[in-house]
C-alpha cells in the first residue's frame, strides 16, 4: 500500500479558541461545518468535546458511500485535533495557529490514509486528493460562516 496525502490550509476571520471550539465540539459545531451532500451523517457514540470522544461518519462521494468510525485525540490541546480510524487506516488532522496577532486564524485540514492495492489503489492516489482538497475547502468555508453567523 502507498500512502495518500490530502491537505488544505485557509486563513478564517476568528479567534483560534474560537475555531478550535467549534472543531472540537462533535455535538453541536462540528456537525454544522460538515459539508453536505459528501457528509451525510455524524453520530457522536462516547464523549462529544474533544479527546475520548467517538464518533461515526458517513460519507457519500460519487455514489460510493463509506462509514468511519473516529477516535479523537488532542495532541496539543486548542491548536492540533486529530481524528483516527484504525481500522480503515485513516487520519485526519486540524490544526489551528493564531495569526495577525491572535484575531485571525490559519486552520489545516489535512488527511493521510493508504491506497489499496492494484487499480483501485492507483485510482484512489489520483483522484481522492483533488477530490479531498475540494471537500476540506468547503469545510472550511463553512467554519468561517458559522463562525461569522455566532458573531452576529
Amino acid at each position: 500500500m502507498s500512502p495518500i496525502h490530502a491537505e488544505v490550509t485557509e486563513v478564517i476571520d476568528a479567534r483560534p479558541e474560537d475555531v478550535y471550539a467549534v472543531v472540537s465540539d462533535y455535538e453541536v459545531g462540528h456537525p454544522a461545518i460538515l459539508p453536505k451532500p459528501y457528509f451525510t451523517g455524524l453520530k457522536v457514540e462516547q464523549g462529544g468535546k474533544g479527546t475520548g470522544t467517538v464518533a461515526r461518519a458517513s460519507m457519500n462521494v460519487f455514489g460510493s458511500k463509506r462509514e468511519f468510525r473516529v477516535v479523537v485525540s488532542e495532541p496539543e490541546p486548542g491548536r492540533v485535533l486529530v481524528e483516527a480510524d484504525p481500522d480503515a487506516g485513516v487520519v485526519t488532522t486540524f490544526i489551528v495557529e493564531p495569526v495577525n496577532g491572535g484575531q485571525q486564524s490559519r486552520v489545516t485540514i489535512a488527511t493521510d490514509s493508504e491506497a489499496r492495492p492494484g487499480f483501485t489503489g492507483v485510482m484512489e492516489r489520483l483522484m481522492n486528493p483533488p477530490i479531498m482538497r475540494r471537500i476540506y475547502q468547503q469545510e472550511l468555508r463553512q467554519l468561517a460562516n458559522y463562525l461569522r453567523s455566532k458573531a452576529v
